[in-house]
């Protein structure tokens, strides 16, 4: 490693530990964070993640006391909980919010969207995060940040095989956003529910399959036992940022540091998420296939649909002056996506397997 690289990792610490080593006798914080998740790696290396690095950082001044999902308030609808003043912090998932403003999938990830790389170029360097940022106080009186990030979900664990758009015919399947409205035009029947209904329902045969999170993240809900199949990639989701909702009161009270901080602690835990995850994931078919699951990559017919779906719908809702935020997040995704096009030939080379 040469020497200015160094100097890159030293400032970077730096620019966390001057903020609590200035605010050591500063103000003290004990605030609730609500979630959306039951538990796992969501929450782990998520929710509990933030609070243990905003502690950690602080020198003990900003403690945050974490909840599961429903133990607040509604855990589809945790911004509203937090808009409320029931908990200062949440963290969710934005696209849970499409119905009121579809702007929210833009943020969160959809079938149309670009890979995680890409996503996190375009959140931390593109814009994204002031777009966020700005859409979330205007439209929800909240403050936003991007707090952790995945990376492509396991398409399904089923309990009937699924290769094919004739596979998906009538499939009960269990998701979220604007998947839902997408899932119909592939044939299938799908449904939601907050995450902590879903092994029930798929273990009593109410629904057939279900997406969730990546391969690693789903060993810990264990669909995996109660479903034989095990279905990829996630054309549904390419990628999912998640959020960090803030109460703009509480917001208002801290300092201008203790606010950097905040900032700076949600960008570490989610890109020290993305590298956790990516690894984890590397290892989890070897494990299903140990647990006696069948693995099934989905026909190509069937990914290019469903991104076709997706940017089609992204389309449609960009005419419409309903939500003019939509428009205006899609133009700077597609700005980026131009910007970056054919990435792959300069960025990556090939080898054989």
């Amino acid at each position: 490693m040469e020497k200015r690289d160094f100097l890159k990792i030293g400032a970077a610490a730096a620019a966390l530990a001057v903020p609590a080593a200035a605010n050591a006798q500063g103000a003290t914080y004990n605030w609730k964070m609500a979630t959306g998740w039951p538990g796992g790696p969501l929450m782990e290396l998520g929710s509990k993640a933030f609070a243990e690095r905003m502690e950690f950082f602080s020198g003990g001044r900003i403690k945050i006391q974490v909840f599961p999902g429903g133990a607040l308030g509604n855990a589809l609808k945790v911004p509203e909980t937090v808009k409320n003043g029931v908990a200062e912090l949440g963290h969710t998932w934005m696209g849970y919010d499409w119905g009121k403003d579809p702007t929210a999938v833009l943020f969160g990830g959809y079938a149309g969207s670009f890979d995680t790389e890409r996503m996190l170029h375009w959140i931390y360097e593109g814009g994204g995060a002031e777009l966020e940022r700005q859409f979330r106080e205007e439209t929800e009186g909240i403050i936003s940040f991007p707090l952790f990030i995945r990376t492509a979900e396991a398409f399904l664990h089923s309990r009937k095989p699924v290769k094919t758009l004739a596979d998906l015919k009538g499939l009960k399947i269990r998701t979220a956003g604007a998947w839902l409205e997408m899932a119909k035009d592939l044939g299938a029947a799908p449904v939601t529910t907050a995450g902590g209904d879903v092994y029930p329902m798929l273990e009593r045969g109410a629904i057939d399959a279900t997406e969730w999170g990546t391969l690693y993240e789903n060993i810990s809900m264990g669909f995996h036992k109660i479903a034989k199949y095990i279905i990829y990639p996630g054309v549904h989701q390419p990628t999912a940022p998640f959020e960090l909702c803030i109460n703009k009161e509480a917001w208002a009270k801290l300092s201008a540091s203790d606010k950097k901080l905040f900032e700076l602690v949600a960008k570490l835990v989610t890109f020290e998420s993305w590298l956790r995850i990516g690894q984890e994931d590397a290892k989890a078919l070897d494990f299903y296939r140990k647990a006696g699951n069948t693995i099934i990559e989905l026909d190509p017919e069937v990914q290019y649909a469903g991104r076709k779906i997706g940017l089609d719908w992204a389309e449609k809702q960009a005419k419409d002056t309903t939500h003019p935020w939509f428009a205006k997040v899609f133009k700077s995704q597609k700005d980026f996506d131009l910007l970056w096009k054919g990435a792959e030939h300069w960025r990556t080379v090939k080898v054989k397997e």
